[in-house]
């Protein structure tokens, strides 16, 4: 079946029209958000709690701006939509333009498809780089002055001349590693930033781990696997709890230095792992390069889960009997970056 070229718009939900899905309309989102603050601002602290806070601030207890929160959201909402609306508009080179919200990114055939422009923040881009295989992606910071988009280096107008490059040949880029993650029931997960593999609750996980020919049974809060790009996100904060830990003890340990975004590589970290009869912690930390696996076999009856890039709600069960694969995926995303950066 013969696909023709498109261009892809992701979109997502702003929080106007979050309110908006659950209220019917703007004015009754508004009409909502003002009789809860309102009833909210009504319930006065009793006296030890006024004079407590006095005491610690000199002052009396803030009350929220109803108005000035609503029109948070509205010029929060304009200004994505003008963004949205420029690129439909420039991005006019002879190829349809199609819109779609990120509810249909799993869903949605990408072959054909020439750029994909996404519209929102860097778990948008995350999501996103997961289905699109190697077609170049070009993301867009709608509103730098609430978004940081360390995935995002344009705005629209800038979005356009980059998509311009992209169907002339002559744009920059930067390969991203992934993580791909395989269940012997023949089930996988992509990751863009990380994989986490522990259980669902607060418990501790039971399993077994293999890796660079050394096996070893575990009791830990679960395990992360993180790419360059998730090394300064979550994988960040082990580093900085580790460092600070270290500190607390008398030992001075560097901050590793983040792995750069193309880097054949993926570094894992066992979370407070616990030493027992049956569960060792020799095995700790490392990494995975090349063709490298890390192998997880489940010791879990149940609540054993394997989730990537935080989306706890889209998971693979991992109990009892399930035995992961985890290794560097030869699937990489395109990341269009500004020419010369």
């Amino acid at each position: 079946m013969r696909i023709n070229p498109s261009i892809v718009i992701v979109t997502r939900t702003t929080r106007l029209q979050g309110l908006r899905r659950r209220w019917g309309t703007t004015g009754q989102a508004e009409f909502r958000l003002k009789t809860a603050q309102a009833l909210n601002s009504t319930q006065e602290p009793d006296a030890e709690q006024n004079t407590n806070w006095g005491k610690r601030r000199g002052k009396a207890p803030p009350k929220a701006s109803t108005q000035a929160s609503f029109n948070e959201y509205v010029t929060e909402d304009r200004i994505y939509h003008d963004e949205v609306s420029l690129l439909e508009r420039e991005l006019q080179f002879g190829f349809p333009v199609k819109v779609i919200d990120r509810s249909y990114v799993p869903n949605y055939n990408f072959l054909g498809c020439v750029a994909v422009v996404v519209v929102g923040q860097d778990g948008l881009v995350a999501n996103v780089a997961k289905y699109v295989n190697d077609t170049p992606i070009v993301a867009v910071n709608p509103d730098p002055s609430r978004i940081d988009g360390l995935l995002m280096p344009f705005r629209a107008a800038q979005a356009v001349k980059a998509v311009r490059q992209v169907l002339d040949g002559r744009f920059a880029s930067v390969k991203v590693t992934m993580i791909d993650a395989h269940l012997n029931d023949g089930q996988q997960m992509l990751a863009f930033n990380d994989l986490f593999v522990g259980c669902s609750s607060h418990v501790s996980a039971r399993y077994v781990l293999e890796v660079g020919g050394k096996t070893e049974a575990q009791s830990s809060s679960g395990m992360l696997v993180s790419t360059g790009v998730g090394s300064t996100g979550w994988l960040s904060s082990v580093y900085n709890m580790t460092c600070g830990m270290a500190q607390f003890l008398g030992t001075k340990v560097p901050v590793p230095k983040p792995i750069p975004w193309d880097a054949r590589e993926l570094v894992w970290a066992v979370r407070e792992p616990f030493k027992s009869r049956t569960s060792k912690t020799g095995l700790v930390m490392g990494r995975i390069e090349g063709e490298e696996k890390l192998v997880i076999e489940s010791l879990m009856p149940e609540n054993g889960v394997v989730f990537s890039d935080g989306i706890e709600s889209d998971y693979l069960p991992f109990t009892s009997g399930s035995i992961l694969s985890i290794a560097v995926s030869k699937q990489r995303a395109t990341l269009v970056t500004p020419v010369g950066h």
